[in-house]
């Protein structure tokens, strides 16, 4: 009795449940998600931004890694829309670097404009020459007409294009895409009233609906542009297959595509062969064995962000005013395909 008499009071306190308590817990962590996200994005933006070389990585790809002397893979991958791409990055970067020693330049792509497959070219090919590096080609999945046209920047040397198995290659040839929705405009009783300085300014125009002797003309002159654009074309190909005379060029610069097979029996290749052969080849142009020569690969760098969420976090389709105006620009083409490609793919 003593003892329950001494026992303090129980106290009950009564609090008012607010309804946005459950509610405003939520939002409060989904916030703090959200900042945790754009601090993890502003980190790897800095990494990358005080990076040495933002634009390259490059990574130790076979044969000795102590090796001071290089065998750098440059890649060149996707539709070419220019030279600025990444193919530009790798090469500035082999440029840059005096223990390169030769180049195995490993193309998977169908190739793309003609102004940008010609400057790549130009700039593989002058960077070769300055430096007397050998440049060997490993062709991927396809190596078509302007990916075909940077192949050719090998220096005319002899065993130094390698095509794999599955391989489609060839292509050769310049297309100027023109379609003529005048027709279907006028079912929508829609008109094309633009004004322009003369006649043939507009003579890509899509919409434009004109008379048969103007059509002819357009044809004709355009035709002339793709004639003159396929001689360089072919010129470029006696360049870098000496081995080919003129005849021999026009019997396979038909649009073709071939497989590495029919390439190799048409002298558009030299072996059916792997990545590992075509450094093999680049090895011993450039005077080194297996254990005088480390082969390195090079990449895109990524951010933090681009870690935590995987994969490309920038990467995608470029969807925006200035690319679609960059795409429905008038072109020409070297190009293996029915329809230019829609999307760059970080040449």
């Amino acid at each position: 009795m003593d003892i329950e008499r001494h026992q303090p009071p129980t106290r009950v306190i009564l609090e008012h449940a607010s309804p946005w308590g459950r509610w405003g817990t939520r939002i409060a962590w989904t916030v703090a998600g959200i900042a945790v996200l754009a601090a993890l994005g502003s980190a790897g933006a800095c990494a990358q931004y005080f990076q040495r070389d933002g634009r390259v990585v490059e990574k130790y790809h076979s044969l000795s890694k102590s090796a001071p002397a290089k065998v750098a893979i440059v890649t060149l991958a996707g539709a070419i829309m220019g030279g600025d791409g990444f193919i530009r990055s790798q090469l500035d970067h082999v440029a840059e670097d005096e223990s390169v020693k030769a180049i195995v330049l490993r193309v998977d792509s169908p190739g793309g404009t003609v102004s940008g497959s010609d400057e790549i070219h130009h700039r593989l090919a002058q960077l070769a020459a300055q430096r007397e590096l050998p440049v060997v080609v490993s062709m991927g999945g396809i190596a078509a007409s302007g990916g075909y046209y940077v192949a050719m920047a090998n220096g005319g040397r002899d065993d130094v294009i390698f095509a794999e198995p599955a391989t489609l290659t060839g292509s050769i040839g310049v297309i100027i895409p023109r379609f003529d929705l005048s027709q279907m405009l006028k079912r929508f009783d829609v008109r094309d009233d633009s004004v322009a300085s003369g006649p043939l300014k507009e003579m890509l125009s899509p919409t434009k609906d004109r008379t048969p002797e103007l059509a002819d003309r357009e044809r004709r002159l355009i035709k002339a542009l793709v004639d003159d654009m396929f001689v360089r074309f072919k010129e470029i190909i006696r360049l870098g297959r000496p081995k080919l005379d003129a005849e021999a060029v026009d019997k396979v610069a038909t649009g073709q595509i071939f497989t590495a097979q029919q390439a190799k029996e048409a002298g558009l290749v030299d072996r059916i062969g792997f990545l590992e052969d075509a450094v093999a080849r680049a090895v011993e142009l450039a005077g080194l064995t297996e254990k005088t020569a480390r082969v390195v690969k090079y990449s895109k760098p990524k951010g933090l962000l681009d870690e935590v969420l995987g994969g490309d976090a920038g990467a995608g389709g470029r969807v925006s005013l200035e690319a679609f105006a960059d795409l429905t620009t008038p072109r020409a083409w070297y190009l293996c395909s029915w329809w230019p490609a829609l999307v760059a793919t970080g040449e």
